[in-house]
């Protein structure tokens, strides 16, 4: 998931923080691609679990170029848990 920490309606630390504490949900990688480079919200995202943190590109090529790169690396490159895998917060049965 690509998630924006800049909405316009909803705080996406939030919709992070929500995301990241439902058991069904928690395993789905996060991405944040975002034009913030405050150190607050990089610390803010990863304390809350995000799995990577993607400053925008200003020019929209670059933007284009990024999105890529992190769409090949999640669907390519990446090994995801295996299927079944409890959750942290699920009781082993």
């Amino acid at each position: 998931m690509l998630l924006d920490l800049k909405m316009p309606k909803v705080d996406g630390l939030e919709v992070l923080r929500q995301i990241k504490g439902e058991p069904g949900l928690c395993t789905i990688p996060v991405v944040v691609l975002t034009s913030s480079r405050e150190k607050r919200d990089l610390q803010a995202a990863y304390r809350l679990g995000v799995n990577a943190y993607v400053v925008k590109p200003m020019k929209f090529t670059n933007f284009m170029d990024a999105v890529k790169q992190v769409g090949a690396f999640w669907a390519i490159l990446n090994e995801p848990p295996p299927a079944g895998m409890p959750v942290a917060d699920e009781p082993k049965k």
